[in-house]
């Protein structure tokens, strides 16, 4: 097998990052299992000499990384986004092990990109950017005292895929997944369109749309059901139209 393809189609996403040693062992650790397209969501560091040090011989990963202002941005051609979060909250998404979600990761990764998501050292990612992955990662540690250190949990990931090529046959996705931003955009139609039908409340919207977004994340839309819902929606919108 060609490792080079569904490695390179492998996007590691830093959100908002405070330190620049993180971005640099981050860097590192993906150079090291055959990574190389890191994307950053608002650090809150800049790229220094501290950063490059710690990158060792991985700079080039490191200076070519894509700055974003957004995780939608980050993720918008992105076929599959998998969070990595050491809890759980109260959100139902498929949550899997690094070694469970990496053969799953690079099969898709075979014809169209994926995402890692990480978060801030300090406060991790938020529940909203969470609800824009499709699964949630969680590494195995010592219930006791779990922190693990960013470039450490990326090397983890890193690790499982790159260990995965040589481990498991991988099969390429029946149907082409829906990336990122077509999927955002489905949500956002859909709830407007709820919202124009009076089946949701703006002013008192309860926890409808985050349920929603996990239906769909748990579904796993593909492109041709992304049009097909659209279609759907159109309809809706064009007979309350007729009705007015």
């Amino acid at each position: 097998m060609n490792t080079r393809i569904p490695l390179a189609n492998i996007r590691v996403v830093l959100v908002e990052t405070s330190h620049p040693g993180n971005l640099g062992a981050a860097a590192r650790a993906m150079k090291v299992m055959g990574l190389s397209d890191l994307a950053l969501v608002n650090p809150k560091c800049v790229i220094d000499d501290e950063a490059r040090a710690r990158a060792s011989g991985a700079v080039d990963v490191l200076e070519n990384a894509c700055i974003h202002s957004s995780l939608d941005a980050a993720l918008a051609d992105v076929a599959l986004a998998a969070a990595c979060t050491s809890r759980r909250r109260d959100l139902p998404h498929p949550a899997y092990t690094p070694r469970q979600a990496a053969p799953k990761l690079l099969g898709v990764a075979q014809s169209q990109p994926v995402a890692v998501v990480f978060g801030s050292e300090t406060f991790g990612l938020s529940n909203e950017q969470l609800m824009k992955c499709r699964w949630l990662l969680n590494i195995p540690s010592n219930p006791e005292y779990s922190s693990l250190n960013l470039g450490s949990a990326v090397q983890v990931l890193a690790y499982e895929l790159r260990a995965s090529l040589d481990d498991t046959p991988l099969a390429l996705p029946e149907f082409e997944l829906a990336p990122h931003e077509a999927e955002q955009a489905l949500l956002t139609e859909l709830e407007k369109t709820l919202i124009e039908i009076d089946f949701l409340n703006p002013a008192n919207p309860k926890r409808l749309m985050p349920r929603l977004r996990r239906f769909f994340a748990k579904a796993g839309l593909e492109k041709e059901e992304v049009a097909i819902w659209r279609g759907v929606l159109s309809a809706v919108k064009s007979r309350l139209t007729g009705l007015r």
